[in-house]
């Protein structure tokens, strides 16, 4: 069932055109730079995206310029190594899947994140995800008692993701038309 979602809506998602995918991106970023606890947090945690996810690359040079702290996770074997990095054009080269992983940076602590700001390719207004299947969020997010935030595309929303009872949904869903407060849908 996961798998089929999973690959219905990358399918549609790779369909965006460069141009559309921008737009929206430029849309999700002006509302992701907009949330009280993006604005309020010091340290935050982003993904590099990759193919068709929503462009982050912008927003981590945007927030590193407003003084952020800024993590970046590298995989290493099964898990995920979080890196703060200073400079992003410097301190990311291609890693696992050809997605851009820090080369250096200082390793930073769960912890110390204000702020998850996470890929995933389904999500429901629940803020149940169904990530790529690698499961590297799905370790690291049991672990984490900070906030976290989604980014999607409004395409990417499905009425039910069929979620597990060790699945953890997502505070809020980030997308270009609207931003969802996950806990305000919960049954």
């Amino acid at each position: 069932m996961k798998d089929k979602l999973r690959k219905q809506v990358l399918n549609t998602r790779f369909n965006l055109t460069p141009e559309q995918r921008r737009n929206a991106s430029a849309e999700i970023e002006a509302r992701l730079f907009g949330l009280p606890e993006f604005r309020a947090a010091s340290t935050v945690m982003f993904y590099a995206s990759f193919q068709s996810e929503v462009e982050t690359h912008h927003m981590i040079r945007r927030a590193l310029a407003e003084g952020k702290r800024v993590v970046l996770p590298r995989v290493k074997g099964k898990e995920l190594e979080l890196l703060e990095i200073g400079i992003f054009d410097r301190d990311v080269a291609p890693g696992a899947w050809g997605i851009l992983e820090p080369e250096s940076g200082r390793p930073a602590q769960l912890k110390d994140i204000e702020l998850i700001v996470l890929p995933g390719a389904v999500f429901d207004e629940q803020g149940n995800r169904i990530g790529y299947g690698a499961g590297f969020y799905d370790k690291l997010l049991p672990l984490y008692k900070g906030r976290t935030v989604a980014l999607a595309f409004e395409l990417q929303l499905v009425s039910t993701v069929p979620a597990a009872s060790h699945d953890i949904p997502v505070h809020k869903i980030v997308t270009e038309k609207r931003v969802i407060d996950a806990k305000t849908h919960k049954s």
